[in-house]
């Protein structure tokens, strides 16, 4: 394992997912995060499907940081229930990895 994963989320806005994206980074939480969208999403809440546009939020993280990130991603997220899911980053650039976790570790 390289000790870094990426995590997601949507937001109901672009700007929410901007604010979430600049918060994240700002806090060190994450090394970047990148905001794609529209994206139709189509889910079940509370009985019945609905649909809707969200704007994605890729974050990519040291482990170690993970449930700060998820701390800091559920206080600023506007759903009832925000999704937010963590992958492990099995492989990459081993440069791209370490600039990772360098740039995730908190401010001295």
């Amino acid at each position: 394992m390289t000790g870094c994963c990426q995590v997601t989320t949507t937001l109901d806005s672009e700007a929410a997912a901007a604010t979430m994206a600049a918060a994240v980074v700002s806090a060190r939480l994450a090394a970047c995060a990148q905001v794609l969208g529209p994206v139709a999403s189509t889910y079940w809440w509370k009985g019945a499907v609905e649909r809707g546009a969200e704007w994605l939020c890729v974050m990519k993280t040291a482990d170690a940081r993970l449930p700060a990130l998820m701390k800091q991603i559920r206080s600023l997220h506007p759903y009832d229930q925000p999704e937010i899911v963590a992958t492990p980053i099995v492989a990459g650039d081993p440069g791209y990895l370490d600039w990772i976790l360098t740039e995730s570790e908190p401010s001295p």
